[in-house]
């Protein structure tokens, strides 16, 4: 009986270490928020062997400028194309109740999208027919983004998280992964 306590301590206390980064995200956004948005990025791509994502500051301060932007307007609204820039960034925004969400839950959000997610040339990928149901989901998992930088910006009722990679997903003609 002894040695089934003792087991059972102990899967309790691996329960635990596995589940203080998300405990640590309900209590502050900020407590090492570039490495946790990094790793919600990199669980993923692991799980279909896609080379990790390195963390940029230069992307991340772009996040952070246009973050400050969304809560102005206080709506998402993606940074406009430029047609004359050879290598665009991607992007991914978020929004939710100010507070409420932890930084792996946002990006959980985006991953959660490979549920509509069907193999092929973008942007024929989803299932649904609707490319919104998975244009986060692949541009997370694009095979040739090699940097994020991310911001989380706190609005009056809201925080924005804006996510910025490079090289930018989501080509039309090109197979995400």
């Amino acid at each position: 009986m002894s040695r089934l306590s003792g087991k059972m301590r102990k899967l309790a206390l691996l329960a635990l270490a596995a589940a203080s980064p998300l405990l640590q995200g309900s209590i502050d956004l900020s407590a090492n928020a570039d490495a946790r948005l990094l790793a919600a990025h990199n669980r993923e791509r692991a799980l279909l062997g896609i080379p990790p994502l390195a963390w940029n500051e230069g992307l991340a301060r772009d996040a952070a400028a246009w973050g400050q932007h969304l809560t102005r307007v206080g709506y998402l609204v993606h940074y406009p194309d430029n047609p004359n820039d050879p290598d665009p960034q991607g992007e991914n925004l978020w929004a939710g109740t100010k507070g409420y969400y932890s930084l792996e839950n946002m990006v959980g959000l985006w991953v959660a999208e490979k549920k509509n997610f069907r193999a092929g040339v973008f942007p024929n990928n989803s299932q649904t027919n609707r490319l919104e149901d998975v244009a986060h989901y692949t541009q997370v998992m694009w095979r040739s983004s090699t940097d994020v930088g991310c911001a989380v910006v706190r609005g009056r009722a809201d925080d924005f998280l804006v996510c910025r990679y490079s090289e930018g997903g989501n080509v039309l003609g090109e197979r995400p992964f």
